[in-house]
């Protein structure tokens, strides 16, 4: 099952560091939130990526083009006229990556179906490249097995500045709608699992992900929730980001679920 990171947006919000790369590549612990997202899903056996880029694409392409050289300890040697290099000690993943460029202004449904190709007809993993969780995939996958329906996002309770999930006894998402004051409901963290046959609710490239199609899947009763208890942060702010490096240097972030 491949997994498709939605990694395009302007991240004004963190105009900060945004200015100079995608938001997806902002470092957290000296590595992009992008690969702490990407280390999340190999922990658990998920290797292939579709990376849906925009904003600031190419910085995504030449971080991956050289990743090798990132991850491995390298002798440059230009005695006696030679021009060679050996490489020592490689680290790098077992990950194929996909890099599509899935244009700049596009909303975030336009940019799942762009890499429609690339996806096939198999279901797939979908998430947002700015959130960091120790969200149990494989146990997510199992879910979305066993219930059949094309879509199931992952909720959670945070606290809330966020829109929030009606969800019923047996776990459908009935309705998005906008936070009230003191309401305690689930957001949407991503972390989804989607049947292909979903991505024909997005119409084209204006379509946000969270409206329309995903309004359409609840609406038929196709729209699953997996109510994660653990740990989820996204980095929308530099505040948020310092908040998160402060845990990993602690040496336990709670989303590092991976051995060195």
């Amino acid at each position: 099952m491949k997994a498709v990171i939605l990694a395009g947006g302007f991240g004004t919000r963190i105009s900060e560091e945004s200015q100079f790369k995608p938001k997806p590549m902002v470092e957290l612990g000296g590595m992009p939130i992008l690969w702490h997202i990407m280390k999340l899903y190999s922990a658990h056996g998920f290797n292939e990526f579709i990376i849906c880029a925009g904003y600031k694409q190419h910085v995504i392409k030449e971080y991956f083009a050289d990743y090798f050289l990132h991850t491995s300890d390298i002798t440059f040697d230009f005695t006696n006229g030679r021009n060679e290099m050996t490489v020592h000690h490689n680290s790098s993943e077992r990950w194929k990556v996909t890099v599509v460029d899935t244009g700049l202004n596009t909303m975030t449904g336009g940019r799942v179906k762009r890499v429609r190709d690339y996806v096939g007809n198999e279901p797939f993993l979908l998430t947002y490249g700015d959130g960091v969780s120790d969200i149990n995939i494989t146990e997510l996958v199992e879910y979305h097995k066993s219930h059949g329906k094309l879509v199931t996002m992952s909720a959670y309770n945070a606290g809330q500045r966020f829109g929030v999930l009606d969800i019923d006894d047996v776990g459908r998402i009935t309705e998005f709608r906008e936070k009230t004051q003191g309401d305690g409901n689930m957001i949407n963290i991503g972390f989804m699992v989607c049947q292909p046959e979903f991505i024909d609710f997005i119409e084209d490239d204006t379509t946000v992900l969270e409206k329309t199609p995903l309004e359409k899947v609840a609406h038929l009763g196709q729209l699953m929730a997996y109510k994660h208890e653990g740990f989820w942060q996204c980095m929308d702010t530099v505040r948020e980001k310092e908040q998160l490096e402060k845990l990993w240097a602690t040496g336990h972030a709670p989303w590092k679920v991976w051995q060195d």
